[in-house]
């Protein structure tokens, strides 16, 4: 039955059909051939009952917040402050691409919004600076994979909903493992420019004066991450309240720039809703097919067929991440997660292991995904911007950020408090 259902999976995903749609023909599936008694009698109470969580409100928040700061034109003043402080490092631009994505990240909790707002603002510098394509690219795409980690993450509340985990101690634990990457990507890309300087542009730099002033456009990025993050951590707001504040934060500093204009806060409604209308259904999805799939026994069976095997808690772990990596080439980051959080997590906690570090250790695992081809959405959404070059150019590119991301893996697996020191 599990092989079934795996292989369903992947020629539905290969047919194109919307990974939504596939959950749902799985469900059903499932409930028609091994499901001992009709789920679909009780489809709505299901469907109600997995939309019906507050939590899941903090979704569109944290979405249009990302997309006030795109509309708004704060990442590109962000960016140009980045720059005046980065570019005399071996890297120049590269640095300002990661050290962008990580601020953005912490205010707008989606990696595919963060990717396509630092690869809008900052393709044009590295045509007219003559930076290499593929690093330049690489690095904004991979950049772009720090928005599920560094909190607030969508992905995390996801999460966080799925298994019944505090999602402010999930925020906790991703944020150093987060900032650990985002410098892991800057030490890399020193090294690499240091060692070909032909990768990373022409060397500049900015008087003291510029750079002080450069300052201030970090000061509203920093003011929406300590009152959004700052006000979970200290238990002030929920997850929900504390993406509420940080909307109405973002639509004032808009404001009181007036960089904001109708047609633009039109245009993050819209976006709002069609995301978070893709995000909801792919839920929906999946919390049907999990409720088949646990109907029909297939969490029991998997656990008795790694019983079977008689693998270590280590060895059972070590499967795991391998099957994350391979299913990372084919399956979108939320889809993947959503599909397997209800089989692999208790697998995981009923070994020893301890849920939260996991549930960070995963999303590491997902953010490769992001990143790796086919599937992987950044790199896409890289070259979408691009507008000209070979999507190769890019996947070239995000080769010696996968390293970094695999060592990152194998830390947190030998030091679990990297992830667990300040939920603690």
């Amino acid at each position: 039955m599990i092989g079934a259902v795996a292989s369903a999976l992947f020629v539905l995903l290969a047919a194109s059909i919307p990974v939504a749609s596939v959950l749902f023909i799985l469900a059903f599936g499932v409930d028609f051939f091994y499901s001992p008694f009709p789920l679909t009698r009780g489809l709505g109470q299901i469907v109600w009952s997995s939309s019906d969580s507050a939590l899941l409100t903090a979704i569109p928040f944290f979405i249009l917040l990302g997309e006030i700061l795109v509309r708004s034109g704060i990442a590109q003043r962000t960016y140009a402050a980045l720059d005046a402080w980065a570019a005399w490092a071996p890297g120049g631009l590269i640095h300002a691409n990661i050290g962008t994505a990580t601020l953005f990240a912490a205010t707008s909790g989606s990696s595919v919004a963060t990717a396509a707002t630092v690869a809008t603002v900052a393709m044009p510098q590295a045509e007219k600076l003559n930076y290499d394509p593929r690093l330049f690219a690489g690095s904004i795409a991979a950049g772009g994979t720090l928005g599920i980690m560094i909190p607030p993450s969508i992905n995390l509340i996801v999460y966080g909903f799925l298994t019944e985990t505090s999602v402010p101690r999930l925020f906790l634990a991703g944020l150093v493992p987060g900032l650990l990457m985002a410098a892991m990507f800057m030490v890399i890309t020193a090294i690499l420019c240091s060692l070909y300087p032909n990768l990373g542009g022409p060397q500049r730099t900015a008087s003291w004066v510029d750079r002080l002033r450069a300052l201030a456009e970090l000061v509203p990025i920093a003011i929406l991450f300590l009152s959004v993050v700052g006000t979970i951590y200290l238990g002030l707001a929920t997850p929900t309240e504390a993406a509420a504040l940080g909307v109405a934060m973002a639509f004032a500093i808009a404001g009181a720039r007036r960089t904001l204009t109708w047609r633009g806060t039109c245009e993050a409604l819209v976006g709002t809703v069609r995301v978070t209308s893709m995000i909801m259904f792919v839920i929906l999805g999946a919390y049907f097919l999990n409720f088949a799939l646990v109907a029909a026994g297939v969490g029991a069976k998997l656990i008795q067929f790694l019983d079977n095997l008689g693998l270590s808690p280590f060895g059972t772990l070590l499967s795991i991440v391998a099957l994350y990596i391979l299913l990372g080439f084919f399956m979108e980051t939320l889809s993947l997660m959503v599909a397997t959080i209800p089989i692999v997590v208790p697998i995981v906690v009923g070994v020893g292991y301890d849920k939260v570090w996991f549930g960070i250790l995963m999303i590491l695992l997902v953010e490769m995904a992001l990143i790796t081809p086919p599937v992987g959405l950044n790199l896409y959404v890289v070259q979408a911007v691009r507008g000209s070059g070979r999507l190769t150019q890019v996947m070239m590119g995000v080769i010696p950020y996968v390293f970094a991301m695999l060592l990152m893996a194998a830390l947190l697996i030998a030091f679990p408090q990297l992830a667990l020191w300040l939920p603690g």
